[in-house]
């Protein structure tokens, strides 16, 4: 596994922590709707606060496109961490430049302090290399703990690594462990399930697994895409008639590599999209033309989870179908369920991540079962996808 620098690997005490976060939640009201990403780099914080640290936090929220936004500060999530934390937490309403660097200057030993938005500076998301300095200004040692903003190459997630010692916190330390695990080195037969409205969306990433993996079942709305290159009529289902050669080129990629492709065989289909439709199974050979393709059917679960059996490891990114809307959710959850049992009995390793994976995981009840379920949307999609992450490139050893 390649190797990156940890909190194991660095003296904290005395030290000002610039610690990169993940603090963007959704908030309403000045109440945070979903406490997840906060929840997890809590442990990273205590470590830090118990070894002497003195941690400033550094994150984005929303796009305020580099100027100040009062809608889009961050200072209402100061009380919301020091009831999380247990401690009191600070707040500088600015991250550079002198009150930024008086509020540092004064922390003691243990102190944690919130800095406003990086994002109301143009130079964080050019990651300017003036506004790089002036951060780095602040800081001993740098830690980032926000796989999900590992994607992109800004001064907080990027260019402070290059100014300063720098390390892996222990929630990116668990999501790469994981990730490596997954795709990285696995253990093999491998399984991937991607499911999502599009084929468009992810095009990169079929051709990235195909070559990865042992099977991959293809779910949702982009399964039909590929139904339809087959010359299967699927009525007036969400379907991008356009990508059919796309379709045949991952196909044959597919073929060539060895990597099963797992489609539908049966479909759940309806005629008007709203919870309690009147619904039927039908074969993907007999999609009725003024029905909408909204889930896998019985048969279809049955081969995916034949596939989760055989399989050692599975990655999961996208549902199978509707699954926000009863009777469509049958088929992700009877999938997420079957892989979690696997995974509680030893017998897998799962890893899930992507907004609409978290969300079908929560609901199935499962989430927790997962061996690793990542909150990060496009750093967890590139990562399928192949593509070096500019925040977790700069922090290998």
């Amino acid at each position: 596994m390649t190797q990156f620098k940890t909190l194991d690997d660095v003296e904290i005490a005395g030290k000002r922590v610039l610690l990169r976060v993940d603090l963007n939640v959704p908030m309403q009201d000045g109440k945070v709707g979903d406490t997840t990403r906060i929840e997890r780099i809590l442990p990273t914080i205590k470590e830090l606060v118990d070894k002497g640290g003195r941690v400033i936090l550094l994150a984005h929220f929303g796009r305020p496109k580099g100027k100040p936004n009062p809608d889009m500060s961050l200072e209402p999530l100061a009380p919301i961490l020091s009831d999380m934390l247990g401690q009191p937490v600070g707040f500088s309403d600015d991250c550079v430049g002198p009150v930024a660097e008086g509020i540092v200057g004064a922390l003691e030993d243990g102190n944690v302090v919130l800095m406003e938005n990086t994002r109301f500076h143009a130079g964080e998301e050019a990651n300017d290399e003036d506004f790089v300095t002036r951060l780095a200004a602040l800081g001993d040692i740098y830690v980032n703990d926000a796989f999900s903003a590992a994607h992109r190459a800004h001064a907080s997630t990027e260019g402070l690594a290059r100014h300063l010692p720098s390390y892996a916190g222990r929630t990116m330390q668990a999501e790469l462990e994981a990730l490596e695990k997954g795709l990285g080195d696995p253990e093999r037969p491998v399984v991937a399930v991607v499911g999502g409205a599009k084929v468009s969306t992810k095009i990169d990433l079929l051709q990235n697994l195909v070559g990865r993996v042992d099977a991959l079942v293809i779910g949702g709305g982009m399964a039909n895409t590929f139904l339809a290159a087959q010359g299967k009529h699927v009525g007036k289902s969400l379907c991008e008639h356009d990508l059919a050669d796309t379709a045949h080129r991952i196909l044959a990629a597919a073929k060539e590599s060895g990597c099963a492709i797992v489609l539908p065989v049966d479909a759940v289909v309806a005629r008007e999209f709203k919870a309690g439709a009147a619904s039927d199974i039908v074969a993907v050979d007999n999609v009725p033309e003024d029905a909408m393709i909204l889930d896998a059917g019985p048969d279809t679960v049955a081969a995916v989870t034949a596939w989760l059996d055989k399989a050692k490891t599975l990655v999961w990114n996208g549902p199978l179908g509707a699954f926000e809307i009863q009777p469509f959710d049958k088929a992700t959850m009877a999938a997420a369920r079957h892989a979690a049992e696997l995974t509680r009995a030893g017998k897998l390793v799962s890893v899930a991540g992507g907004g609409d994976t978290v969300a079908a995981l929560n609901q199935a009840g499962v989430a927790d079962d997962f061996t690793y379920v990542s909150t990060a949307g496009g750093a967890f999609l590139e990562w399928m996808e192949g593509k070096p992450l500019p925040g977790v490139e700069v922090l290998k050893a």
